[in-house]
């Protein structure tokens, strides 16, 4: 009786006066978002709908619902946000009402507010249901014209549109590229944010450059409240699509130069770590960085890469050869005074002026004639206020002095850096097409032992943190303890009675699964109080199924006795 009921409700739409099919539709919408039972049953009028709909489109119905030529707007943005719902997810409603909204997506006059209104709807109808791949594009391509309107309202509707739909249909959005980078020169603040929005997600291997020049200039430009927005999407574009290590320098750089004190955090340890990997390029980047920390020493990340840069690669400055660069002489002087100005300087952080007096420190082993300035210079800063600071110049001193031996190997390069967790650049990475960035994943830690032949090498390492043995009474010897049991691999701990601030452990392990496992390795840490030695393993491979064992001897000390479990101290 109800399905009856539907199906007369819906056959009478088209007998009822304008107004009261528009609160008939209203009513409808009401009970389909309500009820999924009363959807399914009203879909059985998606033809009388697309009917009443085709009506309004072609010849309308009544002149005194007009509004600027669009017959009754009101009536139809109600239809079709019915059409919406009852096509959303059902293919037979959905084919039915196809053709009706690409015969409203091409007849409506856009250049009015009702046409616009109602051509909104039908985007938004389209780009719910399952419809056509060319009807999407034509709904792409309205909300294209609607980028053009002079009412910034409509363009930022329109931006906000195509954001949600990027994602789908990436390849008919990118056809509008270029009204989407010129709305970043609009006025209106969220127009702008809208079309930032827009642009940096339709960024991709193919338009790298194009895009980041527009996005370059807009940096320039665009107000402080969209400096650090902009920055983050410039540096996530640049890390997942540059087409080169160079490339990526110089545009990293460039933000830097443009907006460096809005910038992210890890900006400054990323761009080391890109420019440690680029061997070839270390000349030509040292090269850029002294220009640019001579010329303006404000934006403080780009002081302290510059800084980091120029310690560790100061000699190639020195040389002047750089084939990449314009020649400048560069003497050994005038990078300490580029230095000093930074330590200087009232604008520098205390985090700036650790990096340059690391770097001044380290060019104690690449300059020759200015050693003796740069003790200068350190022991200064033995009795800043900044602790930080004060502790950096004290151990300087300490590797001029007592360690001086030692003061070579301790300030030589930076090794390359591991970037198994970043993505690789387009175009040299050795491996194809653009890789998606992953997060890193922290490291559990625990044993990771899996079943393998008996002729395969399996490497385990276990790493074993350690906070303080528990109370323990002297005149008893503790057990040994099963730390670790898992794939048939048993780790025990057993301690001997502590004496006085040392403590010895040993570690006992053994495999009782049917595979040998090799290239066993025990790691260990402990907290800064304590000090660790840990004495060379019986062997580094564990026999199947118990037949030998491998221990290894660890020696703590802790001469403060702080922290629970050591002789005299609360647990």
């Amino acid at each position: 009786a109800r399905r009856q009921r539907v199906s007369i409700a819906g056959a009478n739409l088209l007998l009822l006066f304008p107004g009261v099919l528009h609160g008939a539709v209203i009513l409808i919408t009401e009970l389909c978002e309500r009820n999924a039972q009363t959807l399914v049953q009203f879909r059985e009028a998606v033809p009388e709908l697309v009917h009443i709909m085709r009506g309004l489109v072609t010849s309308g119905y009544s002149p005194e619902h007009t509004v600027a030529g669009i017959s009754d707007p009101f009536l139809q943005v109600r239809i079709l946000r019915l059409l919406r719902i009852l096509g959303r997810n059902n293919d037979t409603a959905s084919d039915a009402m196809n053709d009706l909204l690409a015969q409203v997506a091409t007849n409506t006059d856009s250049s009015k507010t009702a046409g616009s209104a109602v051509l909104y709807e039908t985007v938004l109808t389209v780009m719910d249901i399952k419809s056509e791949s060319g009807l999407r594009v034509l709904a792409v391509n309205i909300l294209g014209r609607f980028l053009l309107n002079n009412d910034r309202n409509i363009r930022y509707i329109s931006m906000t549109s195509l954001q949600k739909i990027v994602s789908t249909d990436h390849n008919a959005v990118q056809r509008h590229r270029g009204t989407i980078v010129d709305c970043l020169k609009d006025q209106d603040a969220s127009v702008k944010r809208r079309a930032l929005e827009l642009s940096l997600a339709l960024v991709s291997a193919i338009n790298i450059r194009s895009m980041m020049k527009e996005l370059l200039l807009f940096l320039s430009t665009c107000p402080p409240e969209l400096k650090s927005h902009a920055a983050s999407g410039i540096f996530n574009a640049a890390e997942r699509y540059s087409p080169s290590q160079r490339w990526h320098i110089d545009t990293i750089l460039h933000v830097l130069i443009t907006a460096g004190a809005d910038v992210r955090d890890e900006t400054v340890p990323n761009l080391i770590q890109l420019i440690t990997n680029a061997s070839q390029l270390h000349c030509y980047t040292v090269h850029k960085l002294y220009r640019a920390l001579v010329a303006d020493i404000s934006q403080q990340p780009l002081v302290q890469v510059a800084c980091w840069c120029i310690g560790e690669y100061g000699d190639s400055l020195l040389q002047g050869d750089c084939e990449e660069t314009e020649p400048i002489q560069v003497t050994e002087d005038d990078i300490l005074d580029a230095l000093e100005t930074v330590l200087q300087s009232h604008m520098s952080s205390p985090a700036t002026r650790g990096f340059a007096l690391t770097a001044t420190m380290k060019l104690s082993t690449r300059i020759t004639e200015n050693v003796d300035r740069i003790r200068s210079i350190v022991s200064i800063y033995g009795s800043c206020m900044d602790v930080e600071l004060q502790q950096r110049a004290v151990e300087y001193n300490a590797l001029f002095k007592k360690y001086d031996h030692m003061r070579a190997a301790v300030l030589e390069k930076m090794p390359v850096m591991d970037r198994s967790s970043m993505g690789q650049t387009n175009g040299e990475s050795g491996g194809g097409g653009v890789q998606e960035l992953e997060p890193t994943k922290p490291k559990q830690p625990e044993m990771m032992v899996a079943p393998q032949p008996a002729s395969q090498v399996g490497a385990v390492f276990l790493y074993i943190v350690y906070y303080g043995m528990v109370t323990m009474d002297p005149s008893v010897a503790p057990a040994a303890v099963t730390v670790y049991d898992k794939s048939g691999v048993v780790l025990k701990l057993s301690c001997e009675r502590p004496l006085d601030a040392s403590q010895t452990i040993t570690l006992t392990a053994t495999n009782t699964s049917d595979h040998d496992v090799s290239s066993l390795t025990l790691q260990a840490a402990v907290p800064k109080n304590v000090q660790l030695q840990m004495k060379a393993p019986s062997g580094d491979s564990l026999p199947a199924r118990s037949s030998a064992v491998v221990t290894q001897t660890v020696l703590l000390n802790n001469p403060n006795k702080v922290g629970p479990g050591w002789a005299g101290t609360p647990g």
